[in-house]
């Protein structure tokens, strides 16, 4: 783990970010006080079967959104199914695989 202070840190943003890139953490001191600590965003492992876990990477890699209120899930079943012809399912597998 490498130690830097915030006046460096600022200085030297880009090389300290390779670091951190390159799977180091980084403690960040204020005079000499540690004051937080920059680590790697690690994808999650897929065996883990960590949905909060694969979530927050997604958003803290920007591929996601974090939702704006909590899913109501028997609101959500109550919704209407839509609807869809059996032509447009097989245009779109056709077009899926290709063909």
């Amino acid at each position: 783990m490498r130690n830097v202070n915030i006046g460096t840190l600022k200085n030297q943003l880009s090389a300290y970010l390779r670091y951190v890139k390159d799977g180091e953490e980084i403690l960040v001191n204020e005079r000499n006080v540690p004051v937080a600590k920059i680590v790697p965003i690690k994808p999650p492992n897929p065996d883990d079967n960590d949905f909060e876990a694969e979530a927050a990477y997604l958003v803290a890699t920007g591929q996601m959104r974090p939702p704006l209120e909590k899913l109501d899930r028997e609101e959500f079943w109550k919704l209407p199914r839509p609807t869809v012809s059996d032509e447009a399912v097989k245009e779109a597998l056709d077009w899926v695989r290709g063909k």
